[in-house]
């Protein structure tokens, strides 16, 4: 008798992010100059940056506006 074969389905493909060029679209989070995690809403990364900022105070974290070109560093 043959034995079944396994399928585990694909994720799909990530957005590859380059690190020299900024995003083109929604929300960043940057930490320290370094573009990280991106978000559809700038709420979502404010509370991001919030809550890496809680965690470890001497960072320097900006939300980038991709649509604006714009970075604002996200006070305490």
């Amino acid at each position: 008798m043959k034995k079944p074969v396994l399928s585990i389905d694909e994720p799909e493909p990530k957005k590859t992010l380059r690190a020299d060029r900024p995003p083109t679209e929604g929300f960043v989070t940057i930490v320290d100059g370094h573009f990280k995690s991106e978000f559809d809403t700038v709420d979502a990364a404010e509370a991001s940056g919030r809550k890496l900022k809680s965690a470890y105070p001497m960072l320097q974290i900006e939300i980038y506006d991709a649509a604006n070109k714009v970075r604002t560093l996200l006070s305490n």
